[in-house]
C-alpha cells in the first residue's frame, strides 16, 4: 500500500493540520503517518493555545516513521518556528524525501498567526528547495515573495520567483481572489489554470490542508503533478460543497466527500 506523511500541527477540532491531512489520506487510499510539530487548542472559533514541540522529538518522529514505514510522498504544514524548519528540513535530507510537497501555513482560518515571523526566511532558504510542489495562498504568497500578488500577472511573477527559489512546481491557489476561484499552477515552463465554481459557505476550515494532503496522497501513487492538482482541485471543492455545519465558527470541511457526480472515485488509481 501507498504511503503519505504529514509533518504539520495538530488540530483538536479536527478540522485542520495533522487531523485533516489523515482523513484525507485514508479517502484518498494511502496509508497515512504523521509529524506532529506543534500542538494547537483549536476549535471552530479560533485558536486559544499553541504549544510546539521541541526541535529534537521532531526528529525523533520523523526517524521513527522514515526509518520503518518509508513515505512515498510527504507534505509539511504548521511549521511555526525557524528551529522546527530546520530540523524539518534536514531529516528530508538526510532521507531523500522527493516527493515533498510544502504547505506554508501561515495564518488560521480564525486569523491567528501560525507561523512566526523569523520561520518565513527559513522556510524561503532550507524547505523551499526541497520541495516538488509549493501550494500557498494569495497573502501566503505575497508574504513569500514581498509584493501585491493579485492579477492573473502578479500570480504569474510570484510563481516564477517561488521555482527561482528551488521549488520544482508551484500552485498559487485562487480563493482569496475576487471572481472564481482560479488556482494557477506552475511546472517550471508553463502554466496551466485551475478554474472551479466559488462554493459559498462558512463551513470551510482546513481547506489548505486538505488540498496539500490530497495533492500529496496522488503524488504516493506516482500521479505527475498536474493531474494530482486536478484531483485535489475537485476533491476539495466536494470537501466545502459537502461540509457540515459544525461548532458556532468556520466549521470544517467534509474529508471524505463524494465524488461519483464528478467522475472521481476514492479508489486506488
Amino acid at each position: 500500500m501507498r504511503r503519505a506523511l504529514t509533518i504539520a500541527g495538530s488540530d483538536s477540532g479536527g478540522g485542520a493540520g495533522i487531523q485533516a491531512d489523515l482523513k484525507t489520506f485514508q479517502a484518498r487510499g494511502v496509508y497515512g503517518t504523521s509529524v506532529v510539530t506543534s500542538i494547537t487548542a483549536q476549535n471552530t472559533l479560533g485558536v486559544s493555545g499553541v504549544h510546539d514541540v521541541p526541535p529534537d522529538v521532531v526528529a525523533a518522529e520523523m526517524d521513527a516513521v522514515l526509518s520503518d514505514i518509508g513515505a512515498d510522498a510527504a507534505k509539511t504544514g504548521m511549521l511555526s518556528s525557524a528551529e522546527i524548519v530546520e530540523v524539518v528540513s534536514e531529516r528530508i535530507r538526510r532521507w531523500g524525501v522527493e516527493r515533498l510537497v510544502v504547505d506554508p501555513v501561515m495564518v488560521s482560518k480564525s486569523g491567528d498567526r501560525l507561523l512566526q515571523e523569523d520561520a518565513v526566511s527559513a522556510l524561503r532558504e532550507r524547505l523551499l528547495p526541497l520541495a516538488l510542489l509549493v501550494t500557498p495562498n494569495l497573502p501566503e504568497t505575497e508574504e513569500l515573495v514581498g509584493h501585491r500578488v493579485r492579477t492573473r500577472r502578479e500570480m504569474e511573477e510570484a510563481a516564477r520567483e517561488l521555482a527561482d527559489l528551488g521549488a520544482r512546481s508551484v500552485v498559487i491557489k485562487g480563493g482569496h481572489s475576487e471572481g472564481e476561484p482560479v488556482d494557477l499552477l506552475f511546472d517550471g515552463r508553463g502554466f496551466t489554470e485551475y478554474p472551479a465554481e466559488r462554493v459559498h459557505s462558512r463551513n470551510t476550515h482546513g481547506t489548505g490542508c486538505t488540498f496539500s494532503a490530497a495533492i500529496a496522497a496522488e503524488l504516493a501513487k506516482g500521479t505527475r503533478v498536474a493531474e494530482a492538482v486536478a484531483y485535489a482541485k475537485i476533491f476539495v471543492t466536494e470537501a466545502i460543497r459537502q461540509a457540515h455545519a459544525i461548532g458556532r465558527g468556520h466549521g470544517p470541511v467534509n474529508h471524505n466527500p463524494e465524488l461519483m457526480s464528478k467522475g472521481e472515485t476514492n479508489d486506488d488509481r
